[in-house]
């Protein structure tokens, strides 16, 4: 059942606020949303809210289809667009790109999802516009890149605490803190990260630990001691006979193949080893790729692990999407489940 997530006026106003002055939000900025209103990416991160604030302007898209966004983002001059990966990477393959004038786009802030560095790479070659790649979460703390940052924390990082008071762990599965750069479970504590969940007293034994911080379900890696990688989620891990694999490492991998447009790796299930890992590929139009080249590829020129390489590919149109534009990888498993077991 959903837990209700207690947020006060306060925490709000300081969340959209602070993201409206990392992002740069002034009376100049016309805010685009096509993505759901309500939830926090569109509604105070800084989204609606923030922009308002700042006297800004909003404009609401009633779609998220490509042509849509890319008319509106011309007729409505959009300086700044909050949008998940997927839908980014949809606008930036499009063969309509070139068709609008998106000149007036200034920022893209990618958030919901991790923006893998093949994609982040694009964004500015052919959007013309900076981007913002952001972590967040219903239960408070917000996490952004500034437009100031290094290139390699722009790529690989999914920014740092919006306020230096802010307290984040990277712990193993003993709730110990890991060395610096290894993969752990992000936890964090804050002026408006929630004490714990509504009236669900034993839930919260497992959500938050006894001095405060709240277990986000988000392995990552510590990058300059305040930036986050996020390298997966704790449920998003496939354990392959005891060993563990982060799929959105392997999906940046799978990514930088030249004929791949878009991926998303999860378990399968196998009878010896428990889980295996099955790439979901779309290719770019009129190319084919199959699993001896992607695994090739994987080996030669990137190094990968082999107990990492993807046991099974399956080449579709699309990968599916949440309504908040997120990889529906529970659908994809149901897919590959029921395609294995019948």
């Amino acid at each position: 059942m959903p837990k209700i997530i207690p947020r006060t006026h306060n925490d709000y106003a300081l969340n959209f606020k602070g993201a409206a002055e990392i992002t740069g939000i002034t009376e100049d900025s016309v805010m685009g949303i096509a993505i759901p209103v309500n939830h926090n990416f569109a509604l105070s991160s800084p989204g609606i809210l923030g922009t308002l604030v700042k006297g800004g302007k909003t404009v609401l898209i009633p779609s998220t289809k490509t042509d849509l966004v890319l008319d509106t983002i011309e007729k409505e001059r959009i300086t700044v667009m909050p949008t998940p990966p997927t839908l980014l990477i949809r606008w930036m393959n499009s063969a309509e790109l070139g068709k609008y004038d998106i000149s007036s786009l200034e920022v893209v802030l990618a958030g919901g999802a991790k923006l893998n560095p093949e994609v982040a790479r694009r964004v500015k070659p052919l959007l013309g516009c900076d981007f913002h790649q952001n972590l967040g979460m219903a239960e408070g703390m917000l996490f952004w890149t500034r437009r100031d940052d290094p290139e390699d924390i722009l790529l690989n990082t999914q920014g740092a605490p919006m306020f230096d008071d802010e307290e984040t762990r990277v712990v193993d599965e003993n709730d110990e803190d890991v060395s610096a750069g290894e993969i752990g479970e992000l936890l964090v504590r804050g002026p408006y990260t929630i004490r714990g969940y509504f009236n669900s007293p034993e839930y919260n034994k497992k959500a938050f630990t006894e001095d405060g911080f709240y277990r986000t379900g988000d392995l990552v890696r510590l990058y300059r001691d305040r930036y986050v990688s996020v390298e997966g989620r704790v449920k998003d891990t496939i354990n392959r006979g005891g060993e563990k694999i982060s799929a959105e490492e392997v999906e940046n991998h799978i990514l930088a193949h030249p004929k791949v447009k878009e991926c998303a790796l999860v378990a399968m299930p196998d009878p010896e080893l428990g889980e295996k890992g099955c790439a979901f590929v779309v290719t770019n139009e009129g190319q084919g790729l199959d699993l001896e080249e992607l695994i090739r590829f994987l080996k030669e020129d990137r190094n990968i692990a082999v107990f990492k390489l993807p046991e099974r590919l399956e080449l579709v149109r699309e990968i599916p999407t949440t309504k908040v534009g997120k990889v529906d990888k529970k659908e994809l498993r149901r897919i590959i489940a029921e395609r294995l077991l019948g």
